[in-house]
């Protein structure tokens, strides 16, 4: 008898399932191959969860499931089916190198899911490079697998494997060149390409081989006489019409894309044929064999559903920006849903231990399966309906808890398993066959329960969406249809920046950013909006019944002021409606206010008397210089709340935590090696003035998680300001991302105290509590009204903790200009200057008869003063633009004697 009639022999369950486990190799627990499936999900799942805010979330469940997940279980499978079916030596592929690729794979999968989202492209390819390099060695091993095999039946099934296995290296460099983020149309086309090489080759030939043998085992039933025969019809249609998909996708035929893929769903249904006289004998009746059976028909409506939006979209970049619903069903209907079933089956069988043993490990997966089942797949179906958002959370939310009710199940089968093996094994005698309860799954009370749970939780979802999305819809009648519009966020820019819906529509955009730096989301003054999004993901805004004028913007910190403003017009709407009255790139127009205050004027700061302890001073020391010559310097993007007075917080963008960031020194000839890492929730860059490079790519901007490296060498003495040059800069530069390079004259004095001030404005929002502060004004910014002026980020705060001088002794306060907006004048109260250096020349030389008040300095400009204190006391050093000085740039320089 041949593996594969082992396989499908017909019998009672208890046999069935005795052979089926005796043709699995490595039973007993093998933790590299059993457990990183299960820790594959329940990550996918924690994302899903409370990971929302981490960069290309959506991208992260998908992967984590299918490159995690099911990429590991399809490696572990096919090598156990190929060893079932051709019999071969178990030294020909033993468990040490079975374990070698397997541990490849999973450094490759944690590479890729690390090095996407975060933007490291480097990672990336290493992950992309392992992973395809463990399949290609998993598919070389199937080939000498197959070669040393004797002639039997259902070979056809490891040529499947092969086919696969061929696919995936191919899928990964699309993925690689993905991961670049290339512009349409070639974001579309590799999204196609990408995603269909690993879908319908990869996991799609897999599956298909494996289940020509695995259906009817789990059915328990006999095999059709005609299924090898129909399996390897099928293969030459399914491998040609995928190879003719990618490659019409990737040359930009589209018409030819649309029918290689229902060719394949052509091959899909020649092949399926295979399935029905086992289905029609046995009906499947088991979680395993129903969810293997709905994982099928995803597949074939995957390919189906490609098709059609391939043929509708007006371009690649339509069908990018609408891809998501079909990766859905790819990933959650087909690909999730059929490890599920697989696992069911499989887990106990690998575990051995007698009938007994497997039956008790599959009543556990028997828990609650109808309700299960239906709530997975009636979530798949929500997910490609044209319904708001809310009822797409439903579906995301209601999947999610499936999956993870699945978790537990495991353990407690496996639990089970080896408790009835232990006791087997301790029994003298033969345990009493104890069959599956066979309920009838069909007409379980569950399924109308399961479906009652989830129109009630659409219907609420709806509901409340309605209550928060319409708009006027007291004053207008619905009219039952819905307007969908297709917004690009890309450039500082909604693309298009003016939509029309006729009155009484549903309203629901699609946004999807483009932009490869930074984040973008859209909120509508209805109050309804997106989340924010990473570079390349997509989400559904779901405005409501619309009967007036709407307007949204980005709220990406002065994104709106730079004109990122989306106009929702209402067709037959009086002119009057909307929100035209003030521009929203006028920073005087009352709808920019921050908070309770006004534009012009600025919010009331508490008294110096009542301000209560300060912050703990910014170090105002220049840090000495050193020997080294390549200074080789981290500067790390942060987000978080800082006191820019005492008292008075903002939420500030910091290089390295502090506000400036940290102070370089050094001399002429000195190589600066700088790596930018963004820890922030939006794309931030830095631009140094101490070097001369072209801005292109050291000055660009970083998406979130990103990095660069910034190399420049120091040709000229001065102090150099660097800072964040993303756009709008007034804002960026105003929230705390800058900073001062001091690149020392030749044969400059030493002296005895030598100090740094970099002066600099704060734009407060509209709350300045600590653990609730506002991010910067970025109007404000734009308008020059700022709230504080300081030295080194904090007002008031060399108040309370001076400068230290001696009498007699010089003192050189090197001062640099930061703004973003307003000049200074440094001066020392009591004090005269005598020598005075700036942008790089001397104003007032050592030794000479003249003096000088002031240094007076514009915005980005830098210098030093010096003086000798000639009596102990208390002198105040102020910026001499009054105004300024009362908004807190001053301090004190304390002198003993």
């Amino acid at each position: 008898m041949t593996s594969s009639e082992h396989l499908t022999r017909p019998g009672d369950g208890a046999s069935t399932e005795r052979r089926t486990a005796a043709t699995l190799p490595g039973r007993g627990n093998w933790p590299l191959r059993d457990h990183p499936t299960t820790l594959w999900l329940t990550a996918a799942l924690v994302v899903a969860a409370v990971g929302r805010g981490l960069p290309a979330a959506d991208w992260l469940v998908v992967h984590l499931v299918l490159l995690g997940a099911v990429t590991h279980a399809v490696m572990v499978w096919s090598t156990h089916f190929a060893q079932a079916l051709l019999k071969t030596p178990p030294n020909l592929d033993g468990r040490r190198q079975q374990g070698r690729r397997l541990a490849l794979l999973l450094l490759g999968s944690t590479l890729v899911v690390v090095g996407v989202p975060s933007g490291w492209w480097p990672v990336t390819l290493a992950g992309a490079t392992c992973a395809a390099g463990a399949v290609t060695w998993h598919g070389v091993q199937l080939w000498r697998r197959l070669r040393a095999a004797l002639p039997g039946r259902f070979r056809i099934t490891i040529r499947y494997y092969l086919a696969a296995a061929a696919c995936m290296p191919v899928g990964a460099t699309f993925g690689v060149l993905l991961a670049r983020d290339p512009a349409d149309p070639w974001h579309g086309r590799l999204l196609v390409a990408h995603s269909l090489t690993m879908a319908l080759g990869w996991l799609g030939l897999t599956v298909t081989g494996t289940l020509v043998t695995l259906w009817p085992t789990m059915l328990r039933t006999k095999m059709d006489d005609r299924a090898e025969a129909l399996a390897r019809q099928a293969l030459p249609l399914l491998v040609a019409s995928l190879l003719v998909v990618v490659t019409a996708a990737l040359v930009d035929l589209r018409g030819l894309t649309v029918t290689a893929l229902l060719a394949y769903a052509v091959g899909l249904v020649w092949w399926g044929r295979a399935l029905l006289a086992p289905a029609r004998r046995s009906a499947p009746r088991r979680f395993a064999t129903v969810s293997a059976a709905a994982a099928v028909g995803w597949l074939l409506v995957s390919a189906v559903g490609v098709a059609v939006l391939v043929a509708v979209a007006p371009d690649w970049s339509g069908v990018g920006e609408q891809y998501d619903r079909v990766a859905a069903a790819l990933a959650v209907g087909f690909a999730l849903q059929l490890v599920l079933a697989a696992l069911s089956h499989l887990v106990p069988s690998v575990l051995g231990g007698g009938p007994s043993a497997v039956r008790a490990g599959l009543g556990w997966f028997e828990r609650g399966a109808p309700f299960r089942v239906v709530v997975l797949n009636a979530a798949v179906v929500l997910w490609l309906l044209p319904l708001p958002s809310s009822a797409r959370v439903v579906a995301a939310v209601s999947a999610g808890l499936t999956v993870t009710s699945f978790l537990p199940l495991v353990g407690l089968s496996v639990r089970d398993s080896v408790r009835a093996r232990r006791a087997a094994a301790e029994s003298t005698e033969r345990p009493a066959r104890k069959p599956l309860e066979d309920k009838p799954f069909w007409s379980s009370p569950q399924i109308p329960a399961a479906l009652s749970v989830m129109a009630l939780a659409v219907a609420a979802s709806l509901g409340t969406a309605a209550t928060a999305g319409s708009t006027g819809t007291a004053e207008v009648t619905p009219t039952g249809r819905t307007t969908t519009v297709h917004v690009v966020a890309d450039a500082l820019r909604f693309t298009p920046s003016t939509i029309s819906v006729p009155r009484g529509d549903r309203l629901v955009v699609e946004l999807t950013n483009r932009d490869s730096t930074t984040t973008h989301d859209l909120v509508l003054d209805s109050g309804v909006r997106t989340p924010r999004l990473a570079p390349g993901a997509t989400a559904r805004l779901d405005a409501g019944v619309v009967g007036s004028s709407l307007e949204g913007w980005c709220s990406v910190v002065g994104h709106r002021q730079m004109g990122m403003v989306l106009h929702v017009r209402v067709a037959g709407a009086p002119a009057a409606e909307g929100a035209d009255a003030a521009s929203p790139s006028d920073p005087a127009a009352p709808t920019m206010a921050s908070g309770s205050h006004a534009m012009g004027g600025a919010p009331g700061l508490p008294g110096r008397s009542a301000m209560g302890p300060g912050p703990t001073a910014y170090d105002p020391v220049l840090p000495p210089l050193t020997a080294e010559r390549t200074h080789r310097v981290t500067l790390t993007v942060t987000e978080q709340e800082q006191q820019v007075a005492p008292g008075v917080w903002q939420r500030r963008w910091t290089y390295d935590g502090t506000s400036p960031g940290p102070t370089l020194h050094g001399r002429v000839g000195d190589v600066f090696e700088v790596t930018l890492v963004n820890h922030g929730t939006m794309g931030h860059s830095v631009d140094f003035h101490a070097g001369s490079r072209a801005p292109d790519a050291v000055m660009r901007t970083v998406p979130p998680g990103g990095s660069l490296t910034y190399r420049f060498t120091a040709t000229r003495a001065g102090i150099w300001m660097y800072h964040c040059a993303t756009m709008p800069m007034s804002a960026h530069i105003a929230a705390g991302l800058f900073g001062a390079v001091v690149i020392e004259p030749p044969d400059l004095p030493t002296v005895d105290r030598s100090y740094l001030l970099v002066q600099s404005e704060a734009y407060l929002g509209a709350s300045t509590s600590a653990g609730a502060a506002s991010e910067v004004d970025a109007a404000r910014a734009r308008a020059d009204l700022p709230d504080v002026v300081s030295f080194n980020g904090v007002a008031d705060q060399y108040d309370t903790t001076p400068l230290t001088a001696r009498v007699g002794k010089r003192v050189r306060f090197w001062v640099f200009d930061a703004g973003p907006n307003r000049a200074t004048s440094f001066h020392v109260v009591g004090a005269q200057l005598d020598a005075t250096w700036a942008e790089g020349t001397w104003l007032l030389r050592p030794g000479s008869t003249g003096g000088s008040q002031s240094l007076s300095l514009g915005v980005a400009q830098g210098g030093f003063a010096e003086t000798v204190f000639p009596e102990a006391g208390h002198y105040s050093f102020v910026d001499h633009v009054m105004a300024d000085a009362e908004r807190g740039a001053h301090g004190i320089v304390a002198v003993t004697p």
